[in-house]
């Protein structure tokens, strides 16, 4: 009897499950769809909801798995998600989502306020940190501050598992305000906008041991009373895990709606722009990353409906395209550079619906060497293993197009799922290195190598999108 290690993934729009052996076989998955709550700018969800969401999956995951067998469990979740809690983790207000936009001018105190802090951790706070939100609550809601607990969505779930409120870890502590430098939370910065300490949980790394299933969790869940309930790590650091991009050097490129590009260094990137910062692994490695808004969205807002297996064909034929495009899904840039202001763009007529969709194709892949370029220059090192996950390689043809862009081997996981990260993390717990366990829990499907002469083809094309984009004042020269 192989031994079992589960991994939850709390996303925006369902709650998924995975039971997974020590050789990367999935034996049992779970999930169960969720809804949110949006409405000018907000985006909030029921924090009730998920538990009913986790206990569905879970149950449906353990069924088809061996019960007895089953280890320990790892939980992420969506970063910047968070909800206050009393004491005992009963729920004081929703959930204020990921995306939540609120805390516009509660963002712009924060930055000001922690100025030096934020400076020397090397990160720039955004509207949709869960830090700007909580002030945003403090300032609305203050008769909630002398009973409340910050609780991110990871945690709440955890605490309902182990049956008592658990601490945080510090992944998804990080949208919170907390100094990964220093191993603590920045206690002057959080007086200073009237947080008292009684608010902010204690925190622990990530593969730390929460607690244990308790006997109630266990009747509603199926999981064995007992098991190791694990910290997790935000979702993106999970899908990370789950591509087995762990070691120095190596990087993972989501590619879904928008591009995501997450690696491994040794020490901490100094990005002055902001638009690089990074989480903290498991091993003390720095986990450096960011998300362009350049993705897939172009193309199904061009081609709504299109048979994109046949555009796949027809674009192969047009390498290079006969126009540029920096194919943006929405107004403003976050990574390779910072512009809120940047449309995307094409320079030139389209011949056609191929040479189009053949522009939006390369003009993504070339956003995605562009964002290599930016965290060479940052000083990281990008010569290990690139892995590519995320909806987009789907498209066989894409994959190759990247490959041969970048001009580096791409490998493809059979299984890319944040909640298999969560698995292999729970499978390591701080017991043994994270990256050795994926390499046996990873399975490869492909290793796609760049070919030669298409590689030398886009250089022009490549050249010209960057020049462009330094013309309109968005990507520094």
């Amino acid at each position: 009897m192989e031994e079992i290690w589960i991994g939850i993934d709390l996303g925006t729009q369902s709650v998924r499950a995975l039971a997974v052996t020590a050789s990367g076989r999935v034996v049992g998955r779970g999930d169960h769809p969720l809804a949110s709550d949006r409405s000018a700018g907000r985006h909030e969800q029921d924090p009730r909801a998920w538990w009913t969401a986790v206990t569905s999956a879970l149950r449906a995951t353990v069924k088809q798995s061996e019960r007895s067998a089953v280890r320990a469990v790892a939980i992420c979740s969506t970063s910047g998600t968070f909800l206050l809690t009393d004491a005992t983790g009963e729920p004081l207000t929703g959930a204020l989502m990921y995306d939540d936009g609120r805390a516009e001018a509660e963002a712009h105190h924060v930055r000001e306020v922690g100025a030096a802090t934020w400076q020397r951790l090397g990160v720039r706070i955004q509207t949709s940190w869960a830090l700007p939100k909580l002030v945003w609550l403090a300032r609305t809601q203050p008769a909630l501050l002398p009973r409340a607990r910050l609780c991110h969505q990871a945690d709440f779930i955890a605490g309902r598992l182990v049956g008592e409120p658990v601490a945080t870890d510090t992944s998804h502590a990080l949208k919170s305000g907390y100094d990964l430098e220093a191993g603590a939370w920045p206690t002057e910065v959080l007086d200073a906008l009237g947080l008292p300490p009684s608010l902010m949980p204690s925190a622990v790394p990530p593969g730390s041991v929460l607690g244990a299933v308790g006997s109630a969790a266990a009747a509603e869940t199926g999981l064995p009373a007992g098991t190791p309930v694990v910290a997790g790590m935000t979702d993106g650091c999970a899908s990370q895990i789950g591509a087995g991009a762990l070691e120095a050097g190596s990087w993972n490129s989501v590619l879904g709606t928008t591009l995501v590009l997450k690696g491994v260094t040794k020490r901490r990137l100094e990005d002055p722009s902001g638009v690089v910062y990074s989480h903290r692994a498991p091993g003390g490695e720095w986990l450096p990353g960011g998300a362009s808004s350049v993705g897939a969205g172009a193309l199904s807002a061009r081609f709504p409906g299109a048979d994109l297996a046949a555009l796949d064909r027809a674009a192969a034929a047009r390498e290079p395209a006969s126009v540029i495009a920096y194919p943006l899904v929405s107004r403003g840039e976050r990574f390779p550079f910072t512009a809120p202001g940047a449309e995307g763009f094409i320079l030139g007529q389209p011949q056609d619906d191929a040479d189009l969709f053949a522009a939006l194709l390369q003009g993504v892949a070339f956003v995605e060497k562009l964002c290599f370029r930016v965290v060479e220059r940052l000083g990281a090192s990008t010569d290990g293993a690139i892995t590519l996950t995320g909806g987009a390689t789907r498209s066989r043809y894409w994959c190759q197009l990247r490959a041969d862009v970048l001009g580096r081997a791409v490998r493809l996981p059979e299984l890319a799922d944040p909640a298999l990260g969560m698995a292999i993390l729970a499978a390591a717990q701080r017991r043994h290195r994270v990256a050795e366990v994926a390499s046996k829990m990873v399975r490869i499907r492909d290793v796609m190598d760049p070919r030669a002469d298409r590689t030398e083809r886009f250089f022009e094309p490549y050249s010209k999108m960057v020049g462009e984009l330094e013309r309109r004042g968005w990507l520094p020269s």
